[in-house]
């Protein structure tokens, strides 16, 4: 996709491939950067990378920088059409060919890896399995493993060489290539081949020339756990569009068009600015449009998150993908495709996903000082030990031991034990982490974004008090049974939402409702029918108004005072008397006041963000313990309000559970999804609350520290562990049982350190 602006500059989106880890985004966003005229962001996650060039810059020159710095770019394939054709569903499912595949190449490498590689270290580790030939066996199980199942390393260690460059993949590639061919050099030239040889367990310091020695067990070893590392990393990079894919389902996929005067159903795609559709109730609206005919009530909380159904009629505009919960509509479209809210809601996520800023593993950042400096070690003692005379055998097993020694065992296993174990509570606690990248940003948040509806609220509507009229204001004294039964048997009949909520008290404190007579539903007002004899009137105050009915005094202040709340007053009359007054609202989720509790005990400052009215977010705020409140803003306001925290140097953490939110749980450093809420919410967000209650927001926090500290913990160790057993190696006295023992020792370090995440407790 290409934009141009006038006379100045362009923007264009390339597909980027090749890339194995957030340094080759790096290494690519500073390529492109570097050229004349050009602002580039690199996404590793969504492999896009968002340029934009100045006149005098062609995408062919972009292509061909990132293509010199060893990756692959091309323009995005152009769009399919709309969803609701049956050409966008192949294109749909073309376009999602490519991370599938690579993630089953991966996932053969380390099954098979796997397999190999068990029997290999179990004959290293334990004697009693060493018979007569075993280290033969042992060469042609690790083969495979060390050349096709770490393909991966090798490939991009070239890569990184070509442009002088140094990462993880580099240590992986140098550490297990150099224990294989040393191991081969054993077999075939020293003495490692001979029949009956075995490594015993000899833990001494001992200079000796290493033709005896294989360390196929270690070259295996590190490829296959590396590869399962990389393997649930990808599956975590897998969903980096499905948060797209899922704001653009929300769609409707056909319309009834009017045609002639005649409705006829076609593929949303084949709508045009200025058609006409219809749109009944329960149906969601397909486009942007304004209504031409008819009245009803629109739920948007999706897209606004505004609680309380807004009311619509003709001339109203109303908005795609929204729902029609009351009348006949038919509404006039202004707005189609790409130029519909919710396509730039769409467009909104991917800029914020776009413009995060990848974190680079902690890994890779040492590894390009660490590997350079091994290798100038290695070939230092091979110099030295060339230079005293010692022999070649003697010379060459010291620089190669410097390189196996430094091959990443435990640092292999640092990040995927932990993210492994930490993952795994998570999941039995009932929160999700997509991946390692998403833990950086838990250590730094200072700040926690909390939308209202479906997140500190239930999101759904609820009877939250009733106040009857009494004798004395003129009426005659009605019981709170008898409202309800005769309220809810009229709305009961209704679809509108505070309606339902109405009907769902009634019916749960009553049971059973009688049947309404003469029912109807008076758009915009409310409800009137028969109920047991009796004419009843359920709705706004202007409905009592039309049949000359008046509120006594007592039920209009406590309508003045529901409405300062933010609460949906509803007013009830029958034979010809107002008799009460229902106070409808968004209720406040009881454990969500615990939570915000907790959340400042994390030194977390919480705001309220929501599309509601200021009244109705006042309140709830107060109800929770919230002393800063945003409200009324649309879905792009509320990513411009993450950003000006941002700016202000504030490291965000966002809670919520709606389409609106999803945008904001994008640009967010660290984005929490409520399970219970939409598709495109969880998608785009980086920790996911599955059970929906808002106390695991904390919980999910101190998971996410406590798993990142581990991860460094092991990080340190293991690096800690090579650092200080390299001058052992280029002294030539380390004994390839003493350095295996050390290894397994440092491995089982970094998997117990690891297991103590499996005794995280939420606060309860």
């Amino acid at each position: 996709m290409t934009t141009t602006t006038p006379g100045r500059t362009a923007e264009v989106e390339l597909a980027i491939g090749g890339m194995t880890c957030a340094s080759c985004a790096a290494r690519i966003e500073k390529k492109l950067n570097r050229m004349e005229g050009v602002a580039a962001t690199v996404n590793y996650a969504t492999e896009k990378a968002k340029v934009t060039y100045e006149d005098g810059v062609g995408v062919d020159d972009l292509i061909a920088t990132v293509e010199r710095t060893g990756y692959t770019a091309a323009p995005p394939a152009p769009a399919a059409p709309a969803p609701g054709d049956g050409a966008d569903g192949d294109a749909g499912d073309a376009g999602d060919q490519g991370p599938p595949d690579e993630l089953r190449t991966l996932r053969q490498r380390l099954f098979g890896s796997l397999a190999l590689s068990v029997p290999v270290v179990a004959m290293a580790m334990v004697p009693a399995l060493q018979f007569e030939y075993w280290q033969w066996l042992s060469l042609t199980l690790a083969a495979p493993v060390v050349v096709w199942g770490a393909w991966p390393f090798h490939r991009a260690a070239w890569t990184n060489a070509r442009h002088g460059a140094a990462t993880m993949d580099t240590l992986i590639s140098v550490g297990t290539t150099a224990a294989f061919l040393w191991s081969l050099w054993a077999l075939f030239f020293g003495t490692a081949g001979e029949p009956g040889m075995t490594h015993p367990f000899e833990l001494t310091i001992a200079r000796g020339d290493g033709s005896g020695n294989i360390y196929l067990e270690a070259a295996a070893g590190v490829t296959t756990f590396i590869l399962a590392g990389r393997y649930f990393e990808a599956r975590s990079k897998r969903k980096a569009g499905a948060a797209l894919r899922a704001l653009m389902e929300l769609g409707a996929k056909d319309v009834a068009v009017l045609r002639d005067g005649r409705e006829k159903r076609v593929p949303v795609d084949r709508l045009a600015a200025g058609d006409r559709f219809v749109v009944r109730p329960g149906e969601k609206i397909a486009t942007d449009g304004t209504v031409v005919e008819g009245a009803s009530a629109v739920d948007a909380a999706m897209l606004t998150g505004e609680s309380v159904p807004v009311e619509v009629a003709v001339g109203d505009a109303v908005t795609g993908a929204t729902v029609n919960v009351g009348g006949r509509l038919v509404v006039a479209a202004t707005r189609v495709g790409a130029d519909t809210q919710l396509a730039r809601m769409a467009r909104l996520v991917e800029d914020a996903q776009n413009g995060k800023a990848a974190v680079q593993r902690l890994a890779d950042r040492i590894s390009g000082v660490f590997v350079p400096v091994v290798i100038a070690l290695s070939l230092g003692t091979l110099g030295f030990w060339l230079g005293t005379g010692d022999g070649i055998a003697a010379a060459f097993t010291a620089a190669v031991a410097v390189l196996i020694i430094a091959c990443p065992c435990a640092l292999g296993l640092a990040t995927p034990t932990a993210l492994m174990v930490g993952t795994g509570r998570g999941a039995q606690l009932g929160i999700l982490i997509k991946g390692p990248e998403v833990l950086e940003s838990t250590r730094r948040v200072d700040t926690v974004v909390l939308d209202k509806t479906g997140t500190v609220t239930t999101g759904t509507m609820t009877l939250h008090a009733l106040h009857t009229a009494d004798a004395t204001d003129g009426a005659e004294g009605a019981d709170e049974e008898t409202v309800l039964r005769l309220a809810g048997a009229l709305e009961h009949a209704s679809e509108h939402p505070v309606a339902r909520a109405v009907a769902a008290a009634a019916t749960e404190r009553l049971g059973t409702l009688p049947v309404p007579e003469d029912f109807a539903n008076v758009p915009g007002l409310g409800v009137q029918g028969v109920v047991d004899g009796h004419a009843v009137l359920v709705g706004r105050q202007q409905l009592l108004a039309e049949w000359a009915i008046e509120l006594p005094a007592a039920l209009a202040a406590a309508k003045d005072r529901s409405e300062k709340a933010g609460r949906t007053a509803i007013a009830v009359a029958w034979d010809g008397e107002a008799r009460a007054l229902l106070e409808v609202a968004d209720a406040v989720k009881p454990s969500s006041a615990q939570a915000i509790a907790r959340l400042r005990d994390l030194g977390l400052t919480p705001i309220l963000l929501t599309g509601d009215n200021t009244a109705v977010a006042k309140t709830v705020a107060a109800e929770v313990g919230i002393d800063e409140v945003v409200a009324e803003v649309l879905p792009e306001d509320k990513v411009d309000a993450v950003r000006r925290l941002q700016a202000e140097g504030r490291t965000v953490a966002m809670v919520g559970d709606g389409v609106n939110d999803a945008a904001a749980l994008a640009q967010a450093d660290l984005g929490l999804a409520i399970g219970t809420g939409t598709d495109a919410a969880i998608e785009a967000a980086d920790l996911t609350l599955v059970n929906g209650d808002l106390r695991a927001a904390p919980d999910a926090i101190r998971l996410a520290r406590s798993t990142l500290s581990t991860i460094r913990t092991n990080l340190a160790w293991a690096f800690g562990y090579n650092t200080a057993a390299l001058p052992l190696a280029a002294a030539g006295l380390l004994n390839p049982m003493l350095a295996g023992a050390a290894m397994a020792f440092s491995s089982v370090s970094v998997v117990a350190n690891s297991l103590r995440l499996r005794r995280f407790r939420p606060l309860g």
